[in-house]
């Protein structure tokens, strides 16, 4: 790809292609560097869940956090692993009004402080009750920092690399689960409880970055003009899309875009409350959607790997704990490829296809996974207990190339400003709410049925492919204001052009 991960290889729409400027590239504009350097600082927050998910995973294999903790098991292990989740699902219905009401931007920087506090304490932690707290608030700063973050870096992306800056985000998620896999194998061999200590205390160095720099970054525009502060949002238009020059094309159909929608939406929606969500047949549909993608995401077969990995490896005949950490680190390393070609291909190939294709892939290598595993608990057959390990790795793939890079990108551009925040909130609130059940069901599901539980996840899977065929839209393309007409129709679409009186470059596009 021409200019490597951010060149604008994939983005052909018409509506603003010819305004951009084919000297203006991210890896020799000054301006853009930066910008996309404050982008990274967003993309960090997800790392914190990637590491959290991942840190557990290790530290249920550390002997020293063990014996810490009293060797928790089923509803102590499912409570140790949810409450973090639990206070994200409190904090999913609050952080909308803190991201509409003081800014993406600063609702970051609530949650990197509540998660550094967090962070002290479970690394302090003297007690199962306090580690649990910590647990807890780590989920709320998370629930708050979550919702503006991916938000924000879709509202201050340069067009040409929107889909796939908001498509790393989950991404790098990955990362984070990478560091706390290596972390926790790193510690393995110190004899004392700094062996799990020091993986919590690494949990803060995201946050912490965030904490020292995030007020210094520039707010959303369509938050900004949402707020009246036009002006402001079109000095950051101008000075990181165009060098400054405000009457630049491409940022004075973008600023014109942005007014001219969030003007339709104060116009069409006198209530952007809750109810807003399913108020109309657009939305309605949207929603759908994006419930539907929040519960997959969790019920894909990912649950008895993902959260309980030495159960798993220890039903294969993979018991010592050397092995079992090693194994985790390099699935992180794989789970990091595949999802970052994912976001870098998102234009190219479509959301439609990468998710069809994710599902279609995981159906197959799930159904080999539980034939191995099947093989291995009746039989003792050591050749499937290694080829289940295979196996786990290529339907990590599978789900990697779609799953982690698409769900949050896909959902906040189908999502019109004035509901952006909420319906982002109401994903992760699904999410979360299928995370704590997937997590609580999943030991005991594996106790109680061994390897016949997997055919039960492959029941899920073959749903799920049903649904993304008949209902999955493809939005490629499209710029963020452009998705309206999608859902809503060309009509919505021709009376935010009209709003805007925007230019008949548009308009030969939507006549």
């Amino acid at each position: 790809m021409d200019g490597g991960l951010f060149a604008p290889g994939g983005i052909q729409d018409a509506s603003f292609a010819h305004l951009l400027d084919p000297k203006r590239k991210w890896y020799n504009n000054n301006r853009m560097i930066l910008l996309n350097a404050w982008i990274v600082l967003f993309l960090i927050t997800s790392s914190a869940v990637g590491y959290d998910a991942t840190m557990m995973n290790g530290l249920q294999s550390l002997p020293q956090w063990q014996t810490a903790f009293n060797y928790p098991s089923n509803g102590m292990l499912g409570l140790l692993n949810a409450i973090q989740n639990v206070k994200i699902l409190l904090g999913c219905p609050v952080a909308p009004y803190f991201s509409d009401g003081i800014g993406r931007r600063k609702t970051a920087f609530v949650g990197a402080l509540i998660m550094l506090a967090a962070t002290a304490v479970q690394t302090a932690s003297q007690s199962v009750r306090m580690f649990i707290a910590a647990r807890f608030m780590i989920g709320f700063g998370l629930a708050i920092a979550g919702n503006a973050a991916p938000m924000l870096i879709t509202e201050l992306a340069y067009p040409v690399y929107r889909a796939q800056l908001t498509s790393l985000y989950n991404s790098i998620a990955c990362t984070g689960a990478l560091v706390a896999a290596w972390a926790t194998y790193g510690t393995f061999k110190i004899h004392n409880t700094w062996a799990w200590r020091l993986p919590s205390l690494f949990q803060g160095i995201p946050s912490l970055l965030q904490f020292a720099l995030v007020l210094f970054a520039p707010e959303s525009p369509r938050w900004l003009v949402s707020k009246g502060k036009e002006a402001e949002a079109l000095e950051i238009l101008a000075y990181y899309h165009a060098d400054s020059n405000e009457q630049d094309p491409l940022v004075q159909y973008e600023f014109e875009e942005i007014k001219a929608a969030i003007k339709f939406d104060s116009t069409a929606v006198a209530n952007a409350g809750w109810k807003a969500l399913v108020a109309t047949p657009g939305n309605r549909k949207r929603m759908r959607i994006i419930v539907a993608l929040a519960i997959f995401s969790q019920w894909s077969g990912t649950g008895p790997v993902g959260f309980y990995l030495y159960k798993v490896f220890n039903e294969i005949g993979i018991t010592k704990s050397s092995t079992q950490l090693l194994l985790n680190g390099f699935l992180q390393v794989w789970n990091l490829f595949w999802a970052v070609l994912g976001a870098i291909l998102v234009d190219r190939l479509g959301r439609r296809f990468l998710f069809l294709t994710s599902a279609g892939l995981m159906m197959l290598f799930y159904t080999a996974q539980t034939i191995c595993i099947a093989q291995y608990s009746e039989h003792g057959i050591p050749a499937a207990g290694h080829a289940f390990v295979v196996f786990v790795f290529l339907f990590f793939a599978a789900y990697d190339i779609a799953y982690i890079p698409l769900i949050i990108s896909y959902t906040i551009e189908i999502l019109p400003f004035h509901l952006r925040s909420k319906g982002f909130g109401a994903f992760g609130f699904v999410v979360v709410l299928a995370l704590i059940t997937n997590q609580y069901v999943n030991p005991f599901a594996l106790d109680a049925l061994g390897w016949k539980y997997y055919l039960v996840l492959n029941c899920l899977l073959a749903v799920e492919f049903v649904f993304l065929w008949f209902f999955l839209v493809e939005t490629k393309n499209s710029t963020l204001e452009e998705t309206v007409a999608i859902f809503d129709g060309e009509d919505a679409l021709a009376k935010i052009h009209s709003l805007g009186k925007l230019s008949e470059t548009s308009s030969d596009k939507h006549p």
